[in-house]
């Protein structure tokens, strides 16, 4: 069903809006826990070239982004200086691949930049014209204040295998709350039914230890199969990963035309793709959508008109304390910060905030401030306060 959100929040410059086709009761924006938003302050940081992730170095004031066309680049916020990385591994660069997510060991959090062992996600060229996504990891030799070098680099983890195209690689990464795991997303590639197929691991999610082993406990590690490293399957193309406040693993994946999906992630569930989807295929012809009985998990929201999910982050701080909980999904064709509100299994789209531009990833500061990258040649990277 067709769902219009009403205006409740006023964002600086532009204005709420929102339509979307969700699996929730509805959307509803006049939300009391959000009633008293006055909308968000926002800052120009800095601009990349087609940056694709951006976190913060676990206990630094330092933000590290990645560009896809194979750069590492880094900015101090505390001084407003850029950091410059050098022994990054080469990248296939084109269409949806080159450099992907990075990521940091809270388990260092007490040690300087220099040091750090950085994890890196990109699209590596294989034999004939295929490439697949990868991780690999290093440390951090840092001689000055503006300049880092990867050493010991090490590629851990192959997405297998490679494949012709160049797009659905998804390579989010995300440690386990424990900090012992590494998730990884993987994309189906745009091959479809490979998802569905638990000798390879494209359209899945793998858990590892950090050294890129399959982690002992996995779901399908006993059957007679290279599935060692399955979490779940089914999926198509995931963009973001977090956990909630419980603890518990979502996933937001790209559908085809329309159906892009929040998902609840449970060790060992098939989430469907490419047998069952709330969209349709590019050319018209229809996927069949999720019934009650089907065997899959099912998405705790869908979008159609889609969204175009970048990224996704459950927001923790303390400067939008009427937020905390919610999940920020970064979009792209939407131009929009997508909030959504989380009732147990359930979800439900509370405000959409339209930034005017295309949104790709989304993560939050030491204190609380959200920040943006957009998509694209020149993307800003932005900090939104409270007003």
């Amino acid at each position: 069903m067709n769902m219009i959100a009403k205006p409740s929040a006023l964002l600086f410059p532009a204005a709420l809006l929102a339509t979307s086709c969700t699996a929730s009761a509805g959307v509803d924006s006049d939300t009391a826990s959000a009633s008293d938003f006055a909308g968000f302050a926002i800052e120009e940081v800095g601009s990349y070239d087609r940056p694709w992730a951006g976190t913060f170095v676990p206990g630094l004031d330092v933000i590290v982004i990645t560009e896809k066309s194979g750069k590492v680049v880094g900015h101090d916020v505390a001084n407003g200086k850029a950091i410059f990385f050098t022994g990054v591994p080469e990248v296939d660069y084109g269409g949806q691949g080159g450099m992907g997510d990075v990521a940091f060991l809270a388990s260092e959090a007490s040690q300087p930049l220099s040091g750090r062992t950085i994890y890196l996600s990109y699209a590596e060229a294989g034999e004939g014209d295929t490439r697949g996504a990868a991780v690999g990891r290093g440390k951090l030799l840092c001689e000055d204040h503006q300049t880092c070098e990867i050493r010991d680099w090490q590629v851990i983890w192959r997405q297998a295998p490679k494949t012709t195209g160049r797009g659905h690689y998804s390579h989010r990464l995300l440690f386990s709350e424990d900090g012992k795991y590494l998730f990884v997303a993987s994309g189906d590639r745009q091959k479809l039914t490979p998802a569905q197929d638990m000798s390879n691991t494209l359209g899945s999610i793998v858990r590892l230890n950090l050294d890129g082993t399959a982690a002992e406990g996995n779901p399908f590690a006993t059957r007679d199969c290279t599935c060692e490293e399955i979490w779940t399957y089914g999926h198509r193309n995931i963009l973001g990963m977090d956990w909630d406040a419980q603890g518990r693993l979502w996933d937001v994946e790209h559908g085809p035309a329309g159906g892009d999906e929040l998902n609840l992630v449970k060790v060992g569930t098939n989430y469907g793709w490419p047998t069952r989807s709330y969209g349709e295929h590019y050319n018209g012809d229809p996927i069949e959508d999720h019934s009650a009985d089907d065997g899959f998990g099912k998405p705790a929201i869908w979008w159609t008109p889609v969204i175009a999910p970048g990224d996704m982050h459950f927001y923790r701080g303390d400067m939008f304390p009427m937020f905390k909980g919610d999940a920020f999904i970064a979009g792209l064709s939407s131009n929009a910060l997508v909030r959504v509100e989380i009732d147990g299994e359930s979800a439900k789209e509370a405000a959409r905030y339209d930034l005017d531009k295309r949104i790709r990833s989304v993560f939050e500061g030491p204190d609380g401030a959200l920040w943006v990258l957009e998509d694209g040649e020149g993307g800003r990277l932005l900090r939104l306060t409270a007003k």
